[in-house]
């Protein structure tokens, strides 16, 4: 993937991985456009980077997406690399009286529909470009599951198969399929204690190995690991996922 002297879309770009990732990829010379939700933040990274662009966009509404879609492939016809980094995480109880599957559901229409909705309605443009990416942000809980979070664990793994199957079809074209797979990062994607959680990686740490492997094209199988990822992506392979899942959801 090409790190500067492109046009880059950023979905969920308004916080967190999404939004330190723009600001990496402005600063190698990238024309940058981030969507999110809140009109708020938009403004906020306008002020901040006047060269990245923000698009309001709820891309779990397929009407909506349709919309955006024309809206970039218009005003950005050189658009070459996508990230589809919007997600949400929520921990469920399944054991309480109360528990419905109303948040599973939500994840589900987040972390998978909209990405392949985004990647239905954007990748024939990405297609046409001589050297494209499309990048989706998994989890390294895609390898092995965190048993709180059941429903998120399942959408990161459902992602990296079908980024597998993506990938194989694609072999062909202009358009290299690569996977984000974040450990625990200090982010506020579970809540704001997650930011300054000691246990997790920090934020500004995370997005300099990830560009250092994007930039180095370290990334065997389309997939972009940072060393923290590496024990738990290998643990099934390696006969030690019993220990590894064992040491992420202690009894």
């Amino acid at each position: 993937m090409k790190t500067s002297g492109s046009t880059i879309l950023i979905t969920g770009g308004t916080s967190g991985i999404g939004r330190a990732l723009a600001e990496a990829l402005h600063d190698r010379g990238n024309r940058v456009i981030v969507t999110g939700r809140r009109q708020a933040l938009l403004d906020e990274i306008a002020d901040a980077r006047p060269g990245i662009a923000g698009l309001k966009a709820d891309l779990s509404d397929p009407a909506e997406l349709d919309r955006f879609a024309a809206t970039v492939r218009e005003r950005f016809p050189e658009l070459d690399i996508v990230f589809a980094n919007a997600g949400i995480s929520r921990g469920e109880d399944v054991t309480a009286d109360d528990w419905t599957t109303a948040d599973a559901e939500a994840m589900v229409a987040t972390n998978i529909v909209g990405t392949m909705r985004l990647a239905a309605a954007l990748l024939p443009h990405l297609r046409r470009q001589q050297d494209a990416a499309f990048v989706a942000t998994t989890s390294n809980l895609a390898f092995v599951p965190l048993a709180s979070y059941p429903a998120y664990s399942a959408t990161k793994a459902f992602l990296h198969s079908w980024l597998q199957s993506l990938r194989h079809q694609l072999r062909n074209t202009s358009v290299e399929v690569l996977e984000l797979s974040p450990p625990y990062v200090q982010t506020e994607l579970s809540g704001p204690a997650q930011a300054s959680d000691p246990y997790a990686m920090p934020l500004d740490a995370f997005i300099a190995e990830v560009m250092t492997v994007l930039e180095t094209g370290a990334h065997p199988d389309g997939e972009i690991l940072v060393a923290h990822d590496r024990q738990v992506r290998t643990a099934e392979r390696d006969g030690r996922f019993a220990e590894q899942f064992g040491a992420m959801n202690p009894d």
